[in-house]
């Protein structure tokens, strides 16, 4: 007999499952929320915008529910290939969803970009949620309701969610509110599946974060992280990643000062990794100069993870 793929056996009343696509302009907060609702990092997080350069599935299963979460990169406009890219999985992201969560900063002052991002919402044709997100750090409750009022005017969503992705505040309300718009049917994914990006892309995503979070100036968007060899012998993982920027003074920075810079980059990044795969990774990091790799097409889609020769 087939086991019953639901996440703890039966539940009452018909199961529920769906793709719900995570849409916004650039540093909502849309990664968090993804990291948050499924309980695990899938994805990368820093303080810069346009971190998340492709789409990346996470999947949440309960017993009334399988909620297959589309993360995407923040809504801006294409200055280059990299970023046309970038828009592109948005767009596939957004074409047939079953329900949409567009993401909104409640912290950030309103932008006249706003209402234009909100033009690839209303094109998808599915119901959405405003998720107001960050609202542990809004001391003026007051602008919250003026932010609502906001984006009602701007669009008729189903539903206005306050959360915090942070701290987890709000969540099981917006996991209620999703569950209850799902099409009714079993579920897409079996139960332990988690994400469609392999363990390489997460390799390399963990090790661009660390250059995310320990460089500044122009670096963040300037590089790349190719995986060049994954080797398992028993309990130890050998990775080798090569690290691509634009230009001279970027590979200066991420080395640093006699390789210090590049040596705690590495070491976080390693840590990290045996902390997620549960074993001992001995990682190999070189940093190489390839100008122009942004609007090269033979280094796109560079989902992170793969070689370039």
């Amino acid at each position: 007999m087939e086991k019953d793929k639901r996440a703890g056996g039966g539940a009452p009343g018909p199961y529920r499952a769906g793709f719900a696509a995570i849409l916004g302009r650039p540093n909502a907060g849309k990664s968090t929320l993804l990291n948050a609702l499924t309980g695990s990092k899938l994805a990368i997080v820093a303080s810069k915008p346009q971190t998340t350069r492709t789409t990346i599935q996470g999947v949440l299963t309960t017993k009334e529910a399988q909620i297959v979460f589309i993360d995407t990169p923040g809504i801006h406009k294409a200055a280059n290939f990299l970023n046309k890219r970038m828009m592109d999985a948005v767009r596939a992201a957004a074409a047939s969803p079953d329900l949409a969560l567009w993401v909104v900063d409640a912290l950030a002052p309103p932008r006249g970009e706003d209402a234009h991002a909100l033009d690839l919402l209303k094109k998808t044709g599915a119901p959405a949620l405003a998720v107001f997100n960050k609202i542990d750090a809004l001391r003026e409750k007051p602008k919250l309701l003026e932010l609502i009022a906001r984006y009602r005017a701007m669009h008729d969503f189903a539903a206005y969610v306050p959360v915090s992705a942070r701290k987890g505040d709000g969540l099981e309300e917006l996991k209620r509110e999703i569950m209850a718009r799902l099409p009714e049917g079993p579920p897409l994914y079996p139960e332990d599946y988690l994400t469609d990006q392999p363990e390489r892309f997460l390799a390399a995503e963990i090790l661009r974060e660390k250059i995310l979070h320990f460089t500044k100036q122009e670096v963040p968007h300037a590089a790349a992280v190719a995986i060049d060899q994954w080797k398992e012998e028993g309990r130890l993982l050998r990775i080798a990643a090569t690290i691509y920027v634009e230009r001279p003074g970027q590979k200066a920075i991420v080395i640093g000062a006699g390789g210090a810079a590049l040596k705690k980059i590495g070491t976080e990044a390693r840590q990290e990794l045996e902390r997620i795969f549960e074993r001992k990774v001995f990682l190999e990091t070189l940093v190489k100069v390839q100008p122009g790799w942004r609007d090269r097409p033979e280094f796109l889609p560079l989902a992170d993870w793969r070689s370039v020769k």
